[in-house]
């Protein structure tokens, strides 16, 4: 009995999507890909209809009925209007881990780095990505970075056993934690404690900042990275773009149930419709689907046709370089190259291996139970007068607590030995309970007291302590 078919949704996506798309999916077809396809509209046409999702409710139908999703890039709008649709899929299916390989295809395409063969996998759910901000004043705005213990473990996990899979010997580590020393601290904290579950792969952890530089002055040091979101995003580009463009990487967004695949790149609207796209990060992308669907062997005919139309210096423009391409071609001329070449094996470059599955145990590790208390509250108010008469009112509203602190962007306005820095209109003033306790009620009546002395209370935080340790940060000079 023949195997079915695996059933994919697919978007054509905005600016240069349909062009990559159509080229991509002709591809597919002549290698064989045993693929039941179905097409799905999300993105500008559909906000511009009035959806403001930028996605029709029977279309998160078709996507919950398929085993995966190839979607074209889609414009997302800059300060207003939907929500980025990858972000929002992502939350949606549960699509915890981004995977971005990004491998030099030297001397065939110019790079400064011949050698470079660098994983970068990203948490994909949380972090600052999960679009959590707000206005509390006229001139402020706050984003909230969200870090748990469940996607630590569940996306560090995934990449030692992406590591383990494919044959990788290192895995390293990024996080900002001697600043953010609660939430990439846990993702640091949670790094460590897997990584002796694996102790066949070596592990490190470097600061992002630094980090960053090295891997995109030294690739060759690294080999799977592993990260929390927002930092991932951009390594991921810069890793990209040194391999040799942007343009030519994929990438796979993998949750325990569905899963999409894409380019890194965006819409561009200025190139479409003039058959200039490279469609290879989207190609690339499909050829990740395959092989996450089991069909390994459509995944090497394709990357290895791919790969030797890249030997023949057959590229579009955006790769083309004199000297080193032999031929410019548009973006339909690369793929009809492509399927001229399906069937052949790179002469130079390596040919495509047979993938292995990674493992789907990527469960949370139970963590003991811990006692939590309340020990206090912040409150932030926004405050334009001096400084002396918000510390007044305050103390005068604390009753049950004690006023400690009054910042201003996370920096101590007071108490303070040195002048005061110039105050945002977004204040945060710490209350601490008497004897370091502090009960809901408590809290709901310093609210009030200070709603008496006309304080604009603009956000709060309970603060609390585990196990004795405080969990939340301190002011900084």
């Amino acid at each position: 009995m023949a195997e079915l078919k695996k059933k994919v949704a697919f978007a054509r996506g905005d600016g240069i999507g349909p062009e990559i798309m159509d080229a991509t999916l002709r591809i597919l077809e002549a290698a064989g890909a045993e693929l039941d396809l179905h097409e799905v509209e999300i993105g500008e046409q559909v906000y511009l209809r009035g959806v403001q999702t930028g996605i029709e409710e029977k279309t998160w139908e078709t996507l919950l009925g398929c085993e995966a999703f190839l979607k074209a890039p889609i414009t997302t709008p800059q300060g207003g209007g939907f929500k980025s649709l990858n972000v929002t899929i992502r939350g949606a299916f549960g699509l915890y881990a981004n995977v971005r390989p990004c491998i030099s295809y030297a001397p065939f395409v110019d790079t400064l780095h011949p050698t470079m063969n660098v994983v970068v996998i990203r948490e994909n759910e949380e972090d600052l990505y999960a679009g959590i901000e707000y206005r509390p004043t006229d001139k402020t705005r706050h984003a909230l970075k969200v870090i748990t213990e469940e996607g630590c473990d569940r996306i560090i996990r995934y990449a030692f056993n992406y590591a383990v899979a494919h044959g990788r010997k290192k895995v390293t580590c990024f996080t900002k934690d001697n600043i953010l020393k609660l939430s990439d601290g846990l993702f640091h904290e949670r790094f460590e404690e897997i990584a002796k579950e694996y102790p066949q792969v070596e592990n490190e952890h470097w600061i992002i900042d630094i980090g960053a530089a090295k891997v995109s002055d030294r690739p060759d040091l690294f080999d799977v990275v592993v990260m929390p979101n927002l930092y991932g995003d951009i390594v991921s580009d810069i890793t990209a773009q040194i391999a040799g463009s942007v343009g030519l990487a994929g990438s796979a967004n993998i949750g325990s149930e569905h899963s999409m695949f894409e380019a890194i790149h965006g819409s561009a609207p200025r190139r479409a419709g003039q058959n200039l796209a490279n469609p290879s990060g989207l190609l690339l992308g499909s050829v990740m689907m395959l092989d996450h669907l089991g069909l390994s062997d459509a995944a090497a005919a394709v990357q290895n046709g791919w790969l030797r139309t890249i030997e023949e210096g057959i590229h579009t423009y955006d790769i083309y370089k004199e000297g080193v391409s032999k031929q410019k071609v548009g973006t339909k001329e690369f793929a009809d190259a492509i399927i001229g070449n399906l069937g052949k094996k790179p002469e130079t470059l390596s040919p495509a291996q047979k993938q292995q599955p990674v493992p789907s145990n990527n469960a949370v590790t139970s963590s003991k139970a811990t006692q939590k208390s309340s020990v206090g509250v912040d409150v932030f108010v926004e405050w334009k007068e001096s400084l002396e008469t918000l510390v007044s009112l305050a103390k005068e509203a604390s009753d049950a607590f004690t006023l400690t602190l009054i910042t201003s962007r996370g920096t101590r306005a007071w108490p303070t030995e040195i002048e005061a820095p110039h105050l945002s209109d977004n204040l945060r003033l710490r209350f601490r309970g008497k004897n370091n306790q502090a009960t809901q009620s408590d809290i709901l009546n310093l609210l009030n007291r200070l709603d008496a002395k006309n304080l604009d209370i603009t956000e709060t935080h309970t603060l609390y302590s585990f196990d004795g340790k405080e969990g939340f940060s301190l002011s900084e000079y």
